[in-house]
């Protein structure tokens, strides 16, 4: 009994690893993504991995080509709706029959910008190349977006040159030149020499480019489109500046990894104690229990409920939560107020000070 029970375990591996080889590559296994991962989820991963497993990051690894290759075609597949679909139903080899794979797909394009990001490694490039001006902008985001990321998706109307009739002047330099005056006198002089190139024309094309807010970022931080900015006749175009700006929160406000926020109370729960739930960032809860006296003014902190640090977003700041009492707003009764001085049995030892600070 045994003995058969080993051989059908053997048939089922056998039988699964056909199936493997026949269905193609396991993209969700490439990206690291469960098969319920959203869309979110995908990107994220895959903009992870693509600059851990880029060759030029691994040039001792004879197979970071293939690796990367099939990183782009993973997240080629799982980021479109109907490849993804039909990836699920009868894997890659439903999708190269049908024509979907290999079409040329560049996620870099509009992922990263044109050769977007580069790993260093290489030797200075010294050139004259004339280049158009970078164009730099801000992105507004939430903090809900700096707390969890997201993706943002941005519209450019680019100019592209595209050909146009006749030619032009073009390549335009200053060359020293030689001037006979007579026998043996000449003279040395600058003089302006341009090529004839063909015409060009600014079309402008429309564009989608995706940035990533990646969570714990910043004011001012940068993400960079190479040659996405304006274009240049005769050289290469500028790039395109996208910087992050936070937009004002109702609830939060941050200062470096940490969060600030009040809460208002009333006298009574202020004097009795309260336990109650404020709702974060990404929408957990965070709950808040006093058992003493509460003043206004008084401050306490959650440690670990502030914004994830850029750098380790394992690691939180804290949140800071200031208190603010409400007094009731209704006269009360002459025997109201005698059971107050009874419950609170306070001395009228008023004081009378200058309150200001740093003077």
């Amino acid at each position: 009994m045994k003995l058969v029970s080993a051989y059908i375990l053997v048939f089922v591996n056998l039988l699964i690893s056909l199936t493997l080889v026949v269905a193609g590559r396991d993209f969700y296994r490439i990206l690291g993504v469960s098969k319920s991962a959203s869309l979110h989820d995908i990107k994220k991963a895959y903009r992870r991995l693509a600059k851990e497993l880029h060759p030029d990051k691994n040039k001792d690894d004879p197979d970071a080509s293939q690796k990367f290759q099939d990183l782009g075609a993973a997240y080629e597949v799982l980021s479109d709706e109907e490849k993804r679909k039909k990836y699920d139903r009868c894997g890659e080899e439903c999708l190269q029959k049908d024509g979907m794979m290999d079409s040329g797909f560049d996620p870099f394009a509009s992922f990263f910008g044109d050769f977007g990001f580069s790993f260093g490694g290489g030797g200075e490039q010294h050139h004259e190349t004339p280049k158009g001006a970078n164009i730099v902008m801000d992105v507004l985001v939430t903090l809900e977006d700096l707390y969890s990321g997201t993706f943002i998706e941005i519209t450019r109307n680019k100019p592209v040159m595209k050909p146009a009739k006749g030619t032009r002047r073009c390549n335009c330099r200053q060359e020293m030149v030689t001037k006979t005056l007579g026998p043996g006198r000449f003279q040395m002089m600058q003089q302006t020499v341009c090529d004839e190139c063909p015409n060009v024309k600014l079309v402008n094309e429309e564009r989608v480019l995706e940035m990533e807010v990646e969570p714990g970022m910043t004011d001012g931080q940068e993400t960079k489109f190479t040659a996405e900015g304006e274009p240049h006749i005769d050289g290469e175009p500028g790039d395109l500046v996208l910087k992050i700006k936070t937009q004002p929160h109702p609830i939060f406000e941050r200062k470096g990894d940490d969060l600030y926020t009040n809460i208002t109370i009333s006298l009574q729960d202020a004097l009795s104690g309260f336990t109650l739930e404020l709702k974060h960032l990404d929408g957990h809860m965070v709950s808040v229990t006093r058992d003493k006296i509460t003043w206004p003014g008084a401050r306490i902190r959650k440690k670990g409920e502030g914004m994830p640090n850029y750098e380790n977003n394992n690691l939180h700041g804290t949140l800071y939560i200031t208190f603010d009492v409400e007094f009731p707003k209704q006269e009360l009764s002459e025997a109201d107020k005698q059971e107050i001085k009874r419950i609170l049995n306070q001395n009228s030892n008023n004081k009378v000070y200058n309150g200001l600070r740093g003077y």
